[in-house]
């Protein structure tokens, strides 16, 4: 008589401990995830056009020369996500840290899942995007020549730099708010200030020292060096939340 070999109990801890149980736990607040954003891209959108409508109003000509330079310079589909993508960033730790905790995660899969989180709806972010800048060419601006992602800061019309600038900005912003809400667990209000100061005073001085330079470096500047800076802010933000996180207290 053989005996059956009892199959090992999964615990919480081990349930919880993936980067992956983090990330569903995120994305539990769905309709936070998912709706707000879209939200915040037709709610764009909608304005952009309202303006555009406007300037029909008082004498602009659609689809002269001034006009689609006009249009083409608008940037609102890339600022409008920023302040609330910063914002997601510091609920994503500030609140969530110590549910994760507390259902089993460790520190170190709480950072991971929350990076591979932030990752996630940055391409969420860029690829809806990408659609609604897919539909603006193939209707030609909309059938009334709206120029709403078509513009220049978003990749000047080339579907490749909108699918990065988007994603890069998103969790650029996403990754500098977790790291303020993962300095306010470690530290309190006092941390956040201390570091929003010593940000302010490494990017004054940066300026100070790079102003005399700026003519030669806008005639050499290159867009892949933005993309370059905020792979390193990303990583730096990951690292600060991680070194934070690692002795914080659950409160």
């Amino acid at each position: 008589m053989t005996t059956a070999t009892a199959s090992p109990i999964v615990t919480p801890v081990q349930h919880g401990a993936s980067p992956i149980s983090v990330l569903r736990l995120h994305y539990a607040k769905r309709s936070m995830m998912f709706g707000v954003p879209l939200y915040i891209l037709l709610g764009v959108l909608a304005f952009s056009a309202i303006i555009s409508l406007i300037f029909w109003r008082a004498g602009s000509q659609i689809g002269s020369e001034e006009w689609i330079t006009g249009s083409r310079n608008n940037q609102g589909m890339l600022w409008a996500f920023i302040g609330f993508m910063v914002y997601m960033g510091v609920q994503s730790v500030a609140t969530t840290f110590p549910l994760g905790l507390s259902l089993g995660s460790t520190r170190r899969s709480f950072t991971l899942g929350t990076l591979l989180t932030h990752v996630a709806l940055a391409a969420y972010l860029a690829a809806i995007t990408a659609v609604v800048f897919l539909l603006e060419i193939a209707t030609n601006h909309w059938f009334v020549g709206f120029y709403l992602t078509d513009v220049i800061i978003l990749g000047d019309g080339d579907l490749g730099r909108l699918l990065a600038i988007q994603f890069l900005s998103v969790l650029t912003s996403l990754s500098i708010g977790a790291a303020f809400a993962a300095v306010w667990v470690r530290f309190g209000n006092r941390g956040t200030t201390l570091m929003g100061l010593g940000l302010g005073i490494v990017l004054a001085a940066a300026l100070v020292l790079l102003v005399p330079y700026m003519p030669q470096i806008a005639e050499a500047f290159q867009l892949w060096w933005l993309a370059v800076a905020a792979v390193v802010v990303i990583a730096l933000s990951a690292l600060a939340q991680y070194l934070c996180l690692r002795r914080a207290s659950v409160r």
